[in-house]
């Protein structure tokens, strides 16, 4: 198998099923997605995305973490953070600005809606 080439057995704790891997949300498919885009561009190897997700895994669980299966994709969003960072895909200054858009767009929703990016643009046009 291709060094980029992702192989699903080679990740700790993932949670699925007979059909594949499991998500109880769409952010953490589309953070899977995101981890398996980025390594078959060739911004990382898979082997690096396991080691380093691996690393994320250990740490957590070394603070406290019950490894109940609902934080394993936090762990995951954590662990492409950090690499995407580590090699330069994206500065850590424009991860904290958007996070905030984001923080800001979910406190400008109404309950029950989805929450959209520009939501988080709303108090500050009616600032201005």
């Amino acid at each position: 198998m291709p060094e980029n080439t992702p192989a699903i057995d080679d990740l700790p704790a993932l949670p699925r099923d007979q059909g594949g891997p499991v998500f109880k949300e769409p952010w953490q498919a589309q953070a899977f997605a995101l981890a398996v885009h980025l390594s078959a561009a060739g911004h990382f190897t898979w082997s690096e995305w396991v080691a380093v997700l691996s690393q994320q895994i250990e740490a957590a669980q070394a603070q406290g973490d019950a490894d109940l299966g609902d934080t394993y994709y936090r762990h995951w969003l954590v662990a492409l953070e950090r690499l995407c960072t580590a090699k330069g895909l994206v500065d850590i200054q424009d991860m904290q600005r958007r996070t905030e858009e984001w923080r800001r767009a979910y406190l400008n929703t109404p309950h029950s809606q989805p929450v959209a990016l520009a939501a988080a643009f709303r108090s500050i046009e009616r600032q201005s």
